[in-house]
């Protein structure tokens, strides 16, 4: 890769540090587990129900990840906590009776005190000291029970990094459908796959809510090029990007047309940019069409170069049947392109896969499921998440190759020079022979023969 394909500085400070600001998405985790998206608006106000709500102008300028408690509207940075390892006692559960007489601080109570303003930390605290048989515990035990009174009572939440796992997780845990059962370790191997690096020019079929566009733009950097294909006349909305909060630099690289606009023998019918009198009657009609103007010219930009070819690879993640895509866009990609298919129903690509292994045109076709497994890791509470999901998905992947009627497999090669060797060794071999047979009855001199006389 040259030295100019990297992304550039001030782009890769603006991802890796980057700082809330006014007009960005921001995810922000809730006590329950629960994630919720808001857009920070100016001098606007962001509303989390039961747990209260503050001012947007509290969220600026403050970096993603902190923990923040509400107190009457205003924010309170918390500072995160250490890891507290877990001493095992003889404790057990089998004598803790689960009844109501256990805990004698009634809703009521626990009510008034949150009207009050107590925190969350000293109403559980008061639950503690007042349950019969919180010492009958085991260490575990105690420490669920707080987790779950925090979700319940705490007035807080955490923003959430906007990288590409956070929200594909987000998004994969709201609504698969929407992903197309894209899970982030599907969309790892995806990027992989398809060899996407800043620098590449690719081509992509989202119909993932965006999800496997702003794993491209994410790798570009804002260097290479990419161009989408979609079925409706303006350019997708893709609520994934939307919580990325890409910089301008970042999508400035990508560009879309629709199926007819990137059919080579299609013409679009354009509107005119000229006005009907010949002469502009107000500078707002003269910047609507001049901006018509722009667009015409960019549409024909992107269709020269879609048609010019030798893009880098192609990732397909559509509601369509997968080979009618390939073969209407693979003849735009370069040599050793790489062709990336996911899909959640694996008879699709177990139909694509038999169809592209009797084709000469692409190598090395494989198709895969990735398997995912979430672990809680805790000292002395490591093990499996007892939820998990079922599948992301299956991936197809392949290679175009340029086809040679003449070219043959490296073990056919390996083959035909042995034969040849084999034929060489035969034929050397009956020369020797012959040559042997002459000289046990004479003597060769020169080139001639003599016999020996015989002994009489």
């Amino acid at each position: 890769m040259d030295a100019g394909e990297g992304p550039s500085k001030s782009a890769m400070v603006s991802m890796t540090e980057q700082v809330i600001q006014i007009g960005h998405t921001v995810l922000c985790k809730l006590p329950n587990g629960e994630i919720r998206t808001h857009k920070l608006e100016q001098n606007g106000t962001v509303s989390l129900g039961k747990y209260g709500s503050f001012r947007v102008s509290d969220l600026e300028g403050q970096p993603y990840g902190l923990t923040y408690d509400i107190v009457d509207r205003n924010l309170k940075v918390v500072p995160p906590r250490t890891i507290v390892e877990v001493e095992d006692t003889d404790a057990t559960n089998e004598l803790i009776n689960d009844g109501d007489s256990v805990q004698p601080l009634t809703l009521k109570e626990i009510e008034e005190l949150k009207t009050s303003g107590t925190h969350a930390s000293d109403i559980i605290q008061k639950q503690i000291e007042q349950h019969a048989n919180f010492q009958l515990k085991t260490e575990y035990s105690k420490e669920k029970y707080k987790k779950r009174k925090e979700a319940k009572y705490s007035k807080g939440f955490t923003t959430v990094i906007p990288t590409l796992f956070n929200v594909c997780d987000y998004w994969f845990n709201k609504d698969h459908d929407r992903l197309r059962d894209i899970r982030p370790d599907a969309l790892a191997q995806i990027l992989n796959l398809a060899s996407i690096r800043p620098g590449g020019r690719y081509l992509a079929v989202d119909d993932a809510s965006g999800i496997v566009v702003a794993g491209i733009l994410q790798r570009l950097g804002g260097k290479g090029r990419l161009i989408t294909l979609c079925d409706i006349d303006s350019p997708p909305a893709y609520p994934c990007l939307t919580q990325m909060n890409f910089p301008k630099e970042y999508t400035s690289v990508m560009s879309t047309l629709n199926w007819a606009t990137g059919d080579e023998d299609y013409t679009p019918i354009l509107p005119s940019v000229e006005p009907p009198t010949g002469q502009f009657k107000s500078e707002g009609q003269k910047s609507r069409l001049n901006k018509r103007k722009v667009a015409i010219d960019t549409l024909f930009q992107n269709r020269e170069e879609l048609f010019a070819g030798e893009f880098d690879g192609l990732v397909v993640a559509s509601q369509y049947e997968p080979w009618s895509i390939i073969e209407r866009l693979v003849p735009y990609l370069g040599g050793s392109a790489s062709i990336v298919v996911h899909s959640p129903q694996v008879q699709i690509l177990s139909d694509l896969y038999n169809k592209l292994r009797d084709l000469p045109t692409y190598l090395g076709t494989s198709l895969t499921e990735g398997f995912l497994r979430k672990y809680q890791v805790l000292p002395g509470r490591t093990h499996p998440t007892m939820n998990t999901s079922g599948t992301g998905g299956f991936i197809l992947h392949t290679i175009k190759v340029y086809d040679d009627p003449e070219a043959s497999s490296v073990l056919a090669n390996r083959r035909k020079a042995k034969m040849a060797r084999l034929a060489k060794a035969a034929s050397d071999s009956v020369d020797s022979t012959d040559a042997n047979m002459e000289v046990s009855s004479g003597r060769i001199v020169s080139g001639k023969v003599y016999r020996r006389p015989h002994v009489v």
